[in-house]
């Protein structure tokens, strides 16, 4: 049995219409997906650049406090160069936050040019699941687990 539908008078909007069209703020649901999910990768970029720059600094202090020809030793290494390991770690890690940076980057631009979402293996739509999960997710599940390049 079909719904009973009601005809909006001339010059009135059909409010079952809007109503499908937007939801509670007005605004289209996939606008709104996107304004969230644009609000949490600005959000985790922040997070990114503070977190790169904190392991910088603290590799330029360790540079700082090792002393040319200093070698240390400890107890269960033997001889090593622990302020050496902690510095290249910092590095490291700094680096990771940078190269998550420049991922939210290509998310962020992908939204400008209205492609955000598209598996960029396949084409087809990343879930949103996915998307919530990570919001810079580059490939659909499908593609991802087929290797290990991007996200």
């Amino acid at each position: 049995m079909m719904p009973k539908t009601t005809k909006a008078a001339p010059g009135e909007k059909s409010t079952r219409a809007s109503s499908r069209a937007k939801d509670g703020d007005g605004a289209p649901p996939a606008d709104r997906f996107l304004t969230e999910q644009r609000a949490e990768l600005v959000a985790e970029r922040a997070s990114y650049v503070e977190q790169a720059e904190s392991f910088r600094l603290e590799a330029e202090q360790l540079a700082e406090d090792m002393e040319p020809g200093d070698i240390q030793f400890d107890e269960e290494s033997g001889e090593g160069d622990t302020l050496g390991v902690e510095r290249e770690r910092d590095l490291l890690l700094s680096a990771q936050a940078r190269a998550a940076v420049d991922e939210i980057d290509r998310a962020l631009a992908k939204m400008d040019a209205g492609t955000y979402g598209v598996c960029e293996k396949c084409g087809n739509p990343i879930p949103k699941a996915r998307l919530k999960a990570l919001p810079y997710a580059a490939l659909c599940v499908a593609c991802k687990s087929g290797g290990l390049s991007r996200r």
